[in-house]
């Protein structure tokens, strides 16, 4: 069954599935069909996400269990609610105390029958796993591991000892084991099992194995079979070594239920057209969303504003695609080394077998993967149709990274291999190889654009999203259209979001900062009236005060671990692995004497004098998302007003909060779609409407299945300065349509309609047309 509308709820130890049950009557008054939940099997105990998972074959306990898990279905059910799961196929918690499968690997070495289930590497380990987990060196540590029978502690760790070695002593007893204990720095460069981007203790799993994807799947599918699942949610495909093949199993397996994909698209890319899922989970829309309600214009105004005011430098520089790649480089050459290392013994393996291919040097083999990687303009590429990601002219560019042109032939086998090419595409060594790239492409890009370079470019904060493109923020309604028009024609089913867990700012935090925009002389004039509170840097000031107008009254609690977070993740003065103390009690200090301290009361001023127009986008952004082309996701409390931060602010347990007038929006639009599926879901439904006279461009409007019309204000502040309306209108559809935001409204279509009239009370307008009309 295709949803008409999910709702997603983060399920954690302080909201277990009773809690959820209890919700599911106010979650069925607001109009949507089904509940969609975070990961719920087995994972790390008190974990806050569950995308750490411990066992598959268990519902966590911890929320109630199958049990509580099926009482939820059924209350589901009984108001009419399907349920929607998040599950994880890439990776597992590698806490080997709470995963089974990793504690007999441990056990047992490669003899384990567990051992195919994970991509380890014994050979680059000495037949041995690297543990990272030591908080110094091994020598600095011996005094803290003990044995007790046939286990080996270390801290809050245990791990299993191999037959045999209990009764060593402990320096004979670590080297005879089947891991190797490790000073957690170590994992940047050492580590030989494939982790979930840089995170240790998230081991990747081979789901590409039959066995191993059936002992992975069998709850998630009875559950399926048993109805108490309708519909799936895929986290992060790019991690699996064979994205289609393993949706095409699932698929199967399933019998086709409604599947979406967390795939982030840049700007132009598409998701492949032959995996047989619904589409994404919607961050291309999100994209397309905030684009318009960003002011071209204002946004080109807003980056030189930034450039004089942080004075960007180095790694901090005013233009975006240098920052991306800057940030690329110093992920590949730090963070990812161990991946690098990874491909690098793969490529020497494939040019020793092969005569061709001799004389390859391993320097130049692991300059070109790098030079490569860096220069890959996706999160993946993909077999077919990779040759138009990894270009002649990213060709060309990583070839320049060699002094000797003949070294740099190195280039083209390592992109005959990565995209499966020629002599390169034959054997098991050359498939591993071109998993394993396409694998580290996406940690990546994920890593570099995601969590470091939105920290370090931040002209626009709210176009610093997943998904999005920093360095064109703005979308005009024809980019909008065409986008929609392809979605309905191809994805009809595909999801939408505006909030999800990962957002690094709640929709409305956006939408109050993308104002900004429209008005980037004032907004500089503002921020030079505030300067005189004691920053660290202008660069975190800039963001700092961005984020504060974000948030409209901001708390020290709440902004200032998001801001650490930012710093961190930046790395330009502190990171999360070699912090700086002093700046980031710099940073604390100025939290609670500017932005939550005094100077606030400047800046709630402007907040105030803005307020309407940071309605226009909210509530506009909101009614577009609920209403284009494909099903609509609600994050928890989103029906609302809604300011978070990224986690953990936006993961708090769900309360049901007093409805506003986004509610009602929000309420209206899911009710219909509810009660009209058809007008909605059935390719080719969307058609856009165009407005007449001066201001033609602050309107964004389009029709479904020609019975519904969305029509909503973008640009209102620039609308406001050029006087309003006036006489611009919006030719309606014959009939008579009905404004389900206003019900003693209506009007008569097939003419002309003043927007000023249409938008007399609220910049968003929702029409239905009235039942007896004619087309």
């Amino acid at each position: 069954m295709t949803p008409t509308a999910t709702y997603r709820l983060q399920l954690q130890p302080a909201f277990p599935f009773a809690a959820a049950e209890e919700a599911v009557p106010y979650l069925a008054g607001l109009g949507i069909s089904h509940l969609h939940l975070s990961p719920v099997l087995e994972a790390v105990p008190g974990s806050g996400h569950g995308y750490d998972v411990t066992e598959h074959a268990r519902v966590r306990e911890e929320l109630g269990g199958e049990e509580g898990l099926r009482a939820l279905a059924r209350t589901a059910r009984e108001h009419g609610l399907g349920l929607v799961l998040d599950i994880v196929p890439n990776h597992m918690a590698a806490v080997p105390r709470c995963n089974h499968a990793l504690w007999e690997v441990l056990r047992e070495g490669p003899r384990s029958p567990y051992a195919h289930w994970f991509d380890i590497d014994w050979d680059a380990g000495g037949g041995r796993v690297l543990m990272p987990v030591l908080g110094g060196r091994l020598g600095e540590e011996l005094d803290e591991l003990s044995v007790e029978g046939r286990v080996l502690r270390y801290g809050d760790h245990t791990f299993p000892l191999r037959e045999g070695t209990e009764g060593l002593p402990l320096p004979e007893l670590l080297e005879a084991q089947w891991y190797r204990l490790a000073w957690w720095r170590l994992a940047r460069t050492e580590l030989n099992y494939r982790r979930f981007f840089t995170i240790s203790e998230l081991i990747g799993v081979r789901v590409e194995d039959p066995e191993v994807f059936d002992a992975t799947h069998a709850k998630i599918l009875e559950l399926v079979r048993d109805g108490v699942v309708e519909g799936l949610r895929i986290d992060h495909p790019d991690g699996l070594a064979d994205p289609e093949g393993y949706l095409r199993r699932l698929h199967e397996a399933t019998g086709g239920c409604w599947t979406v994909v967390e795939k982030i698209l840049t700007r132009d890319e598409h998701l492949p057209q032959d995996w047989p899922v619904a589409g994404t989970t919607g961050y291309d829309a999100l994209h397309r969303i905030d684009g318009l309600f960003t002011d071209p214009v204002g946004a080109e105004e807003l980056l030189r504003a930034y450039q004089d005011f942080a004075s960007p430098g180095g790694d901090r520089g005013g233009w975006w695609g240098a920052t991306v790649r800057r940030a690329a480089y110093k992920v590949v050459t730090h963070e990812l080394v161990a991946e690098t290392e990874a491909l690098a013994r793969i490529a020497e393996r494939v040019c020793a077998a092969d005569p061709a291919l001799h004389d390859h040097a391993p320097w130049a083999l692991r300059t070109a993967i790098r030079e490569l990687l860096v220069r890959v303009p996706v999160y993946r590429p993909y077999r077919t149709g990779g040759e138009a990601v990894l270009t002649a002219d990213a060709e060309m560019r990583a070839k320049a990274a060699f002094a000797v042109p003949e070294e740099a032939e190195a280039v083209e086998v390592i992109r005959d291999l990565a995209l499966g090419l020629g002599r390169c595409g034959e054997g098991p060594d050359q498939t591993a190889f071109r998993a394993r790239f396409a694998q580290t492409s996406s940690a990546l890009r994920a890593k570099s654009v995601e969590d470091t370079a939105f920290y370090r470019y931040t002209p626009l904060l709210s176009a610093n999203e997943v998904g999005g493109d920093p360095g064109i923020p703005a979308v005009s309604p024809a980019e909008f259209h065409a986008y929609c028009a392809r979605v309905s024609r191809d994805w009809p089913a595909s999801g939408t979001v505006l909030s999800t867990h990962d957002t690094k700012r709640s929709a409305d935090v956006r939408a109050r900062i993308s104002v900004l925009s429209q008005c980037p002389e004032r907004w500089e004039r503002v921020l030079t009236g505030l300067a005189w509170a004691p920053a660290p840097d202008h660069h975190l000031a800039w963001v700092a005060w961005q984020t504060a107008f974000g948030l409209g009254s901001p708390r020290p609690d709440r902004l200032g671990p998001a801001l650490l977070k930012s710093v961190r993740e930046a790395g330009l003065h502190t990171s999360w692995t070699e912090p700086d103390p002093d700046y980031e009690r710099a940073v604390c200090d100025f939290v609670d004497a500017g932005p939550a301290g005094p100077p606030m009361h400047t800046l709630a001023l402007f907040v105030d004098e803005l307020d309407e127009h940071v309605r226009a986008n909210a509530l506009g952004a909101a009614l577009v998302q609920l209403t284009m082309p494909g099903v609509p996701e609600l994050y928890q409390g989103t029906e609302r007003e809604y300011l978070a931060l990224v986690d953990p602010d936006n993961r708090q347990p769900f309360r049901p909060g007093p409805p506003d007038e986004k509610t009602a929006v929000t309420r209206a639009a899911l009710l219909l779609r509810r009660r009209r599926p058809e007008a909605f879901g059935e390719p080719g439904t969307y058609a856009p409407l165009e407005a007449s006279g001066p201001a033609a461009e602050h309107c964004l409007a389009f029709c479904r299945s020609g019975e519904v019309v969305t029509a909503v204000t973008r640009l209102s502040l620039r609308l406001e300065e050029a006087g309003g309306w006036a006489d611009t209108s919006l030719a309606l559809p014959e009939g008579w349509w009905a404004d389900l935001l206003d019900p003693a409204r209506e009007f008569e279509g097939g003419g002309p309609v003043l927007l000023a009239e249409l938008f007399a009370d609220r910049p968003v307008a929702l029409l239905e047309r009235k039942s007896g009309d004619g087309a």
